[in-house]
């Protein structure tokens, strides 16, 4: 590991300079995504955040508003306008939101409060149900203030005796409104990876978190998760684990009514209204390779880490930190084992992911989540890329454990996908299925594709397509029609052999008179080299990483004589092995052992005659 002694010798200077080189790179990244993603609105623009009052105002809006007031609470007149304007509104936010919408009832649109009564908040809230009812969606109240009883904020609960005293308060609270889906392919789907070093109790958390049964220090509750004989006997993920949990439409977990007994996908899947896929990716350095493909080819919403109280941030944990700040994924931390840590220990812990967090290279804003009325602020906050929670649990005693999944459940869906455009499909896993044929698994990245539709997969080696069709789709191990942008899904392919088919494959659809989708092996990338002990120039090696591609990639050229830590240039790349189908817009990641660097595709096939410097034509 002589890479490692060098990368020590670092001077503080050069550290910082490439902490805050991964930020700004970040930051571009995410603007250029506009190129991958032209009808998606976010991040698009630059967002201000002291502009957030203008959007309050509703300039937008040409014809006056009707106050939220005068639609929750019946009228003499024009009762029912305002019910069916309430309709709409609903109808219209559970759309935004994938079939899910936070109302808050008390405030309006432009957080002005509604003054509502202890009497009149219960006839507004009957009123919110009997709408959500119309819409096939179900009404679950997570916090309330001054309205009393067991979803009551802390915060209000305290100060009760005050409006016991005489002094008014106006009734308000968070009602997550949540639709049933009409049908299994309409459910919500998120992906979150889950990342930490070694022994931090990834597989442990997430057996608890499914199975609903506490672990018993001894390693009961990961069991279940594993694929392989070996993970069993070592206690090690050396493979891309999936679990997925499922919530119905009142924020319910879905378990199994016998105690111990873990329902299948499909019973979950038939059950739930939101299903949440945990990737649970491998901690130990050996496995980075098999970690860096689960992380860039499961496209995750959003980014579990886990951490040991005991242990800190030690390890591989910076590393997928790392990678999960330059993939500009949302992170949350969960702190485990908190029952068999010291105080102090715990503490030097604490301080150190708080340090870490704040660096120039994350930027992250730390909230410790220790309660209800905490956890729910920060959930319904959570797209925001800055905030980072970090909750504090135990998997044998079930400390705080209800706050993670409360959390979970209310997570927004977060990601940009495009139905409309062109259907690309990237294959993560190919599996051979006995009477069913060749089955490739992965995710939908646009589109829609339906069963029976005819297909091209590859490149091949050669860099050709083998035209298919597709005999039928799961997704989560059900039979479905058809698959949209952002889904996980797998498809069985007619006349296929599953040696022809690899990971790093994309699906694309039979257009006729169309001409085969264009590959190939030299492609230009913007780059931002993160940690590397010498200079870099021409005909370096390394593993590059798109997606679910992988492959050894050389440098052909340089827009600079060489680059160094923490240095952005354009480079050109040539695979070493064959051609592979690219798009710009593509995240790539090169390691040689640890992360060396990150970039962004610019654009496709490179022209020796067109040097990056000009003038250095050959």
């Amino acid at each position: 590991m002589t890479g490692k002694g060098a990368v020590s010798k670092q001077t503080p200077h050069e550290r910082k300079r490439g902490e805050a080189a991964l930020s700004d790179f970040a930051e571009f990244v995410e603007k250029q995504q506009a190129l991958r993603y032209p009808t998606a609105k976010a991040a698009d623009s630059e967002y201000h955040e002291e502009l957030d009052i203008l959007d309050s105002l509703d300039f937008g809006h040409v014809e006056p508003q009707v106050p939220l007031r005068q639609l929750v609470l019946p009228s003499a007149e024009h009762d029912e306008a305002n019910l069916a304007k309430l309709s709409e509104h609903i109808a219209e936010r559970l759309a935004e939101g994938n079939g899910e919408a936070m109302f808050e009832l008390g405030f309006e649109n432009n957080n002005a409060s509604m003054r509502l009564t202890r009497d009149e908040w219960d006839i507004a809230l009957a009123r919110l149900r009997d709408v959500a009812k119309t819409h096939r969606a179900d009404c679950d109240i997570l916090l309330t203030k001054n309205v009393g009883g067991p979803e009551e904020a802390a915060s209000t609960a305290a100060g009760s005796q005050a409006k016991s005293q005489g002094k008014h308060k106006d009734c308000s609270g968070k009602i997550l409104i949540r639709q049933a889906p009409p049908t299994i392919e309409d459910v919500i789907e998120t992906r979150i990876a889950v990342v930490g070093n070694v022994d931090a109790g990834k597989s442990s958390m997430l057996g608890v978190l499914v199975k609903g049964d506490l672990d018993d220090g001894r390693g009961k509750a990961r069991v279940n998760l594993f694929r392989h004989k070996h993970e069993i006997e070592t206690g090690r993920t050396s493979s891309v684990g999936m679990e997925i949990m499922g919530f119905d439409t009142v924020g319910n977990t879905i378990t199994s009514d016998t105690p111990g007994r873990k329902l299948s996908w499909e019973e979950i899947g038939k059950r739930s209204a939101k299903v949440i896929t945990f990737t649970d990716l491998a901690g130990h350095e050996r496995y980075l390779r098999t970690t860096v493909f689960g992380l860039l080819s499961s496209s995750p919403n959003y980014c579990l880490l886990m951490v040991a109280a005991n242990n800190g941030l030690i390890g591989m944990s910076k590393e997928h930190l790392g990678i999960a700040v330059a993939l500009n994924v949302p992170i949350m931390v969960v702190i485990t084992k908190i029952d068999i840590c010291p105080p102090n220990i715990l503490e030097q812990t604490i301080q150190q992911i708080t340090k870490i967090l704040k660096s120039p290279g994350a930027k992250k804003m730390p909230i410790f989540i220790n309660d209800r009325e905490e956890c729910i602020n920060t959930a319904t906050q959570f797209v925001s890329q800055r905030i980072c929670p970090i909750f504090q649990v135990s998997n044998v005693t079930g400390k705080n454990l209800d706050l993670v999944r409360t959390f979970l459940n209310i997570l927004p869906h977060h990601g940009r996908y495009d139905s409309d455009a062109p259907f690309e499909f990237s294959v993560n896993d190919t599996f051979s299925v006995p009477f069913v044929g060749t089955v490739v698994s992965g995710i939908v990245k646009s589109g829609v594709v339906h069963a029976g539709d005819n297909v091209l997969i590859g490149p091949d080696s050669l860099g050709q397509f083998i035209q298919t069709s597709i005999r039928s789709i799961e997704r989560k191990r059900i039979s479905v029609p058809a698959a949209s942008a952002g889904q996980s899904a797998s498809f069985a392919l007619k006349k296929v052999r599953r040696k022809d088919v690899r990971k790093g494959m994309v699906v694309l659809p039979k257009v006729e008179g169309q001409p085969a989708p264009k590959v190939s092996r030299e492609f230009v990338a913007e780059v931002l080299i993160l940690s590397h002990a010498t200079t870099i120039k021409t005909k370096y090696q390394a593993m590059l990483h798109v997606g679910p591609v992988q492959q050894t990639c050389s440098i052909i050229d340089v827009d600079r004589p060489f680059i160094r830590t923490g240095d952005r240039a354009t480079v050109a790349f040539q695979f070493v092995q064959r051609p592979e189908y690219l798009a710009p817009g593509d995240r790539l990641l090169f390691r040689e052992g640890r992360t060396k660097g990150l970039g962004m595709v610019i654009s496709i096939g490179y022209d020796p005659n067109n040097p990056l410097v000009p003038g250095t034509a050959e």
